[in-house]
């Protein structure tokens, strides 16, 4: 092998371990097939709140920001899900990556974000529920079903969609 082969290998394998390091630094801590633990954390409105008052419902766990064009983007399409959904045991709890209380309630209204369980960390990612879930990265989603287990992480809400539907009408 020559030497610039061999440098180019390496150079190859020096960049695909760095891409995957990133991508490992990326993924949330909670993997599909996960019971999630139970946690607390603050509502907007101020009530304080744990994840085990949801059992027995199927809850996305949804991390967003206002200033963040994939959330927004995906933001209207859960709206449209909760819409649909909400009264045959689905909720949202959203919490917002944020630097300022005013971005947030403007996207909130923007986007016609309707669910009552919203949370805000103004510490972007240095918040008490990004750092408990593992978040860097957002939109980051969790598809919860009623026992407590994680079904889906990072799910498109098409993909969030089929897998209520199939678990609420069985097709």
């Amino acid at each position: 092998m020559s030497v610039v082969t061999w440098k180019t290998a390496v150079g190859v394998a020096l960049l695909a371990l760095i891409a995957f390091g990133y991508w490992k630094y990326r993924q949330p801590r909670f993997v599909a097939g996960e019971r999630l633990p139970d946690f607390s954390f603050t509502l907007e409105s101020g009530q304080e709140a744990y994840f085990s008052q949801w059992r027995g419902r199927y809850v996305l766990i949804h991390f967003w920001g206002s200033w963040c064009g994939p959330c927004r983007n995906e933001n209207r399409a859960l709206a449209r899900l909760y819409a649909e959904y909400r009264e045959r045991d689905f909720d949202i709890i959203s919490i917002g990556i944020e630097q300022t209380r005013q971005a947030w309630e403007q996207a909130l209204m923007t986007d016609g974000l309707v669910w009552p369980n919203h949370v805000l960390e103004l510490d972007r990612f240095d918040g008490p529920l990004a750092r408990r879930f593992q978040v860097r990265a957002i939109p980051t989603t969790f598809l919860v079903n009623p026992e407590g287990v994680i079904m889906g992480v990072n799910l498109q809400p098409v993909q969030i969609e089929h897998m209520l539907r199939e678990a609420l009408e069985g097709t």
